[in-house]
């Protein structure tokens, strides 16, 4: 682990940043998770966040970071407290709205450079959202690993496919501008795996 994080050069504020942005995220979709949200529920659910919200929303980050700072770019997250604020605020109503903060850049960045390192963020998370569908032919039905599997598989789909929206400051608008072929694959595999796959697999459960 020390030698992956050398790869990185993080402040100390970054680092706060990432970690408070982790916990939050993690306990706004916990507190979703959980009905009854002053039951002992709700430690569970924090749990089960943090390993596949939390390492989501923390590798989907680290990838804009790690491939910026390839380009020899000055590269660091900063978490929007508004935001998280209002991330933990919604999630007593059922919903999450995770823009949580971002990874500020600076250097020579042109269209393609920006699309690529925007691009690498959504490409992580399904990558993992890949990595926890595997893990559901492994697991046994019920146990807490075949729950961080289902849950890992359909959070991760999402966060590449709500990233994917293309306006404001999401990574979808840098992407589109960039290659909208990559755009269209990206937002179609996410489709794919979080509404057909995900269906499949909640079908033959009921098998």
């Amino acid at each position: 682990m020390k030698k992956i994080l050398r790869r990185f050069r993080f402040s100390k504020h970054e680092v706060i940043d990432l970690l408070k942005a982790w916990i939050v995220i993690s306990l706004a979709f916990a507190i979703v998770l959980t009905p009854n949200k002053f039951s002992m529920d709700l430690l569970y659910n924090i749990l089960l966040a943090a390993i596949t919200v939390g390492v989501g929303f923390l590798l989907h980050e680290l990838a804009h970071k790690k491939l910026a700072q390839k380009y020899g770019c000055l590269a660091e997250f900063i978490a929007f407290d508004s935001m998280l604020l209002f991330a933990l605020l919604t999630s007593f109503l059922g919903i999450v709205f995770a823009a949580p903060g971002a990874v500020f850049i600076s250097g020579n960045v042109n269209i393609e450079r920006n699309g690529r390192i925007s691009a690498a963020g959504p490409i992580t998370n399904l990558i993992l959202a890949f990595i926890f569908l595997i893990m559901q032919f492994f697991t046994v039905s019920g146990t807490f690993l075949e729950q961080i599997a289902s849950y890992g598989f359909i959070v991760n789909s999402w966060l590449a496919l709500f990233n994917m929206i293309p306006f404001w400051n999401f990574d979808g608008k840098k992407v589109f501008y960039w290659n909208k072929t990559v755009y269209l694959t990206i937002v179609v595999i996410a489709v794919v795996f979080l509404f057909f796959i995900n269906s499949i697999i909640q079908i033959i459960h009921l098998l």
